[in-house]
């Protein structure tokens, strides 16, 4: 803190000044002050020691007996982690799943055991068995933890299986105000709504309840009212009491692995980062697995710190540690944690303990996580290495010791579409963090116990008001409060500050010159704030993400944060320009967002000597680039670290081009990265022709997603489609687009087997091509589509592509959506047959269509049907009821369509949804006195001809294809009749 004081006094004194503060500090004063100093400290820790004993501190922070009321739900399995020794227990429990098809009353079926052996494991490999994905209409993942609150288990339960519905019908079921009510009738009727009669699957993870009544009385009749025939409950719990309490099925118990199953766990760890399988380790890790007693957790912990050491001595003295013969509960399992956690290095050490600042399952941000490590002091620079270095080293070692686990790759959508990194701790971890600190505290801990407010140093609010326990006697260093509710923190000590994540506009940077992280994301800041950011000299973070009305950053911000590393700008989409020579900040690592102006200090080459730049970084405004050579000089190709680029030649990156870049070839030519990337988006790009690194297929074998946008003079794409990495393409607004793939060495009639395009490619969209024929092109320039072959395609949207005549072929494409596909629509009688792969179907805006495809009926696992403004279409093709998987079916503004084919209704056994709209005809049949009414009192949800108050939210959101690929459509569906 002195350190830090002293810089900021430095940037902003003259030197006058800080000469005058040295000298009233004498050497004989400072020592008197010192010794004052030190003795009272002495005096404290004898005051802490007496106080932890009246406070009973150790059996407070026993995890067991707090409540974390948020924590998320996660049913994904991480397919890369080989799982050992469980494949008999997800067997039997996938088979009594399966046996309970024909009970009529919903079936508990518990998973327990002690913590560590792998239920929440074996729950996910059950969730995600393909049987039971068919078998199961429904399925849902709520972690219960040891907040069982019936209320908010309702919600979470109702929230995940609207989540499950068609997108049209999301924000119908959303309404009502059943999420703000605390009424349980309410909430069930909700419920009974949304899962209807579907046989569903519930896994309710975690439970803690011993409490027999609150069970019987109060939230099993709730979730064994609904559901259809062979409903089944998954409990996962660590108590046997818990878990006769809830069975209707006799509960499986997880047991220990095996002895050769367990040394298959343990050296996979110990032995799968270089560290070789000699003899006499393998005797000393027996030893160690022996001790650990078939517990997965500690095998996979105690393999992971084997790993680690370099000398046969290292190993000999974990084997000969007190690891525990009997492991049995968590009491006997928490020394084999604590072992590893005491080989930890001191920085290892306190960035695991800060990890429990965050609720159990929460799901962490890499870096945020690093960032705050960095700004609490806990991690030093080492060699060659600096601190960002250092803590993605740290962060690694404790993902590789299992202190850190569930690393996964995630979509962000609340700042923009944008890929991050998080990971999770074992519900055991977080106990073993919980123990080894008490700095680290929610509000509702220290509302419980008072005592806390001195130890906290690290605190998270979430979902409360403002708390006023510390009436000034704390000094906290890290303080995330990101929810609106704590917008005004006037309470806090901001002097003591080294991190702060809040929305709050009092805030005052002058006051805490030691803050090195600093997150204002979705606050209204104001010009007042900024300039006082730029107070804040030992700045290393700085997050004004989705800062809605920013649209500059203060010109001066350069000199005064020298030491900033991470600057992130998602979502600012006012601003307009960037503050001159932010190439003086040469330890930038974090750059998400750069615009490029004609003001001297604000061009391109500005970005030359950030070396270090890395992750995500979007450039906008590139039209204003004076020239390649300006282009050139800012080095991407030298920019090893960054794995995102978006390239938009407009303010923003949907933005109409204002005019034809005259140089926009060249200067893309001279932005050329490295061939390592990962993202690229494209948009705005004036030129005929890309650029001669976008002709190499070698610059793409790292890609895994390629967006290419409102350009409409290119004639070409990138040579991506031999990628052996790319999974996303989306291409919208390429007027002179002809072909995908174009120069393929491959004749027509030498191919005896299709040549397998994108070969890793899972999802296309292709919007407004309007000069698009085809998939791919010989050398000579024939059209080939049938002699190529899409191998892992899923999901393909195709709109307003007039000449395109059929779609490509993939043997397991799920869903298809298709909207103004024909040019000549009315000379097509017949869209081409369908996989039957399929499981969504939309037809949209076809407006010469008169039949559907004859194969339809052959579509068995189709789930989802809609056809919407086909006003030619007749009427729907005979042989749709072997559609036995059909849940919603919509057909709208078809007026040709009169009847359903002879018993259709009653041959859709999954049919839960039916939407009828702008087919008089159809409409009459199908209302009160119809021929069709009473085979429509089985369906859940239906509306027939007409749109109901409350269905305008639930229109737009069923349109939402159609209007983000051709807006007119939507107006004007009359337009090809």
């Amino acid at each position: 803190m002195r350190l830090d004081n002293l810089g900021a006094t430095i940037g902003e004194s003259t030197s006058r000044k800080v000469l005058g503060y040295v000298t009233r500090h004498s050497p004989l004063l400072f020592r008197f002050a010192m010794s004052r100093k030190l003795k009272g400290v002495l005096n404290k820790i004898k005051e802490l020691v007496e106080e932890m004993k009246t406070f009973g501190l150790e059996n407070f922070v026993n995890p067991e007996q707090r409540q974390h009321p948020w924590r998320q739900t996660h049913s994904k399995l991480d397919e890369s982690t080989e799982i050992f020794g469980r494949g008999d227990d997800k067997k039997g429990v996938v088979k009594l799943l399966l046996e309970q098809q024909d009970q009529r009353n919903v079936q508990v079926l518990p998973i327990f055991g002690m913590g560590g052996l792998g239920k929440t494991t074996l729950a996910k490999m059950v969730y995600n068995d393909q049987e039971v994905k068919h078998h199961f209409q429904l399925k849902i993942w709520h972690c219960v933890s040891d907040n069982f609150d019936v209320i908010a288990i309702l919600k979470s339960i109702i929230e995940l299986a609207i989540n499950d519905l068609p997108e049209k019908e999301k924000a119908l079921a959303r309404q009502g105000g059943w999420c703000m009510s605390g009424n349980i009738e309410l909430l069930q009727k909700k419920l009974d709504e949304v899962i209807g009669r579907k046989r569903f699957l519930l896994v309710l993870d975690d439970v803690w309840n011993e409490e027999k009544r609150t069970w019987d009385d109060e939230l099993k009749p709730l979730l064994c009212s609904v559901g259809g025939q062979g409903s089944v409950i998954v409990v996962t719990c660590r108590s046997k009491k818990v878990a006769s309490i809830m069975c209707t099925i006799k509960p499986h118990e997880l047991a220990f692995l095996c002895e050769e199953d367990s040394w298959e766990l343990f050296s996979n760890k110990a032995f799968s980062s270089g560290v070789e399988e000699q003899a006499e380790l393998v005797i000393i890790g027996r030893c160690i697995v022996n001790k650990c007693g078939g517990l997965p957790l500690a095998l996979k912990t105690i393999g992971g710190l084997l790993s680690s050491k370099q000398h046969i001595e290292e190993s000999k003295a974990i084997e000969e540690s007190n690891i525990g013969d009997n492991v049995g509960g968590k009491h006997e399992v928490m020394p084999i944690l604590k072992l590893s956690y005491k080989h930890l290095s001191s920085e290892m050490k306190q960035c695991f303990a800060f990890c429990a600042l965050f609720p159990k399952d929460y799901e962490m941000q890499k870096d945020m996580l690093i960032q705050l490590w960095m700004a609490n002091g806990f991690i030093q620079e080492e060699g060659t290495m600096d601190l960002t270095q250092k803590a993605e080293f740290i962060f690694h070692e404790l993902l590789w010791r299992s202190f850190l686990q569930e690393m996964k790759v995630k979509d962000d959508i609340y700042y923009g579409v944008y890929e991050t990194i998080v990971c999770k701790m074992h519900d055991l971890m977080h106990d073993l963090a919980k123990d080894v600190t008490n700095e680290c505290v929610t509000i509702e801990e220290l509302m419980e116990q008072k005592a806390l407010v001195k130890y906290a140093r690290h605190l998270q609010l979430e979902k409360v008001k403002k708390s006023e326990v510390f009436n000034g006697k704390t000094s906290l260093r890290t303080l995330l409060a990101p929810s609106r509710t704590h917008q005004d923190l006037k309470w806090l000590p901001h002097v003591s500050l080294r991190a702060l994540q809040s929305v709050c506009t009092s805030f005052k940077a002058e006051n805490a010159n030691h803050l090195r992280y600093l997150d204002l994301s979705s606050c209204s800041v104001d010009a007042r704030l900024l300039h006082s950011i730029c107070l804040l000299y030992n700045l290393q973070t700085l997050r004004l993400n989705d800062c809605s009305e920013l649209q500059q950053l203060p010109e001066d911000m350069m000199v005064s944060l020298g030491k900033l590393i991470h600057l992130y700008l998602f979502g600012c989409h006012k601003l307009e320009r960037m503050p001159r020579n932010i190439g003086q900040l040469k330890n930038l690592r974090t750059l998400t967002t750069f615009i490029v102006d004609t003001r001297d200090g604000c061009g391109v080459e500005e970005l030359k000597d950030l070396r270090h730049l890395s992750n995500r970084m979007e450039l906008y405004n590139l039209r204003k680039i004076k020239s390649a050579k300006h282009a050139k000089e800012a080095n991407l190709h030298q920019k090893q670290n960054l794995s995102e680029l978006l390239f938009s030649w407009c303010l923003r990156r949907f933005d109409d081009p204002e005019n034809e870049a005259c140089n926009g070839e060249e200067v893309l030519q001279s932005l050329e990265p490295h061939s390592k990337m990962q993202i690229l988006e494209l948009y705005g790009y004036g030129g005929l022709e890309i650029p001669q690194w976008m002709r190499e297929p070698q610059m793409f074998h790292c890609l895994r997603k390629l967006i290419i946008a409102n350009c409409s003079r290119c004639k070409n794409i990138p040579a991506v489609w031999l990628s052996p990495s790319l999974e996303y393409l989306q291409l919208v607004n390429i007027d002179k687009l002809k072909t995908l793939c174009d120069n393929l060495c491959i004749e027509g009639r030498a191919c005896s087997t299709p040549l397998q395009l994108f070969p890793k490619l899972k999802q296309m969209i292709l919007e407004e091509l309007c000069s698009l024929e085809g998939w791919a092109e010989n050398s000579a320039g024939v059209a080939i589509d049938s002699l190529v072959i899409f191998p892992v395609l899923e999901k393909l949207e195709i709109g307003c592509c007039p000449k395109v005549a059929s779609f490509p072929l993939s043997p397991v494409l799920k869903s298809l959506k298709l909207a103004r596909y024909y040019l000549g629509v009315e000379r097509v009688w017949d869209i081409p047959r369908l996989p039957t792969s399929l499981e969504i179907l939309w037809i949209q805006c076809f407006g010469g269509l008169v039949v559907l495809t004859s194969n339809l009926g052959d579509l068995a696992k189709l789930r989802e049907l809609l056809v919407n403004s086909c006003k030619s279409l007749k009427g729907l093709p005979d042989g749709m009821d072997g559609l036995t998987s059909l849940r919603e079916l919509e057909i709208r503004g078809c007026p040709a369509v009169e009847e359903f084919p002879n018993g259709l209704l009653q041959r859709l056994p999954a049919l839960d949804s039916l939407d009828i709209q702008g087919c008089p005809e159809l409409e009459r049949r199908c209302g009160e006195g119809g021929e069709y009414f009473h085979h429509l009192v089985a369906i859940p949800r239906k509306s027939i001809g007409m749109v109901l108050e409350s269905k305008p939210e639930a229109e737009s959101s069923g349109k939402k294809f159609l209007r983000r690929l051709l807006p007119s459509c939507v107006h004007s569906e009359s337009d090809n009749n």
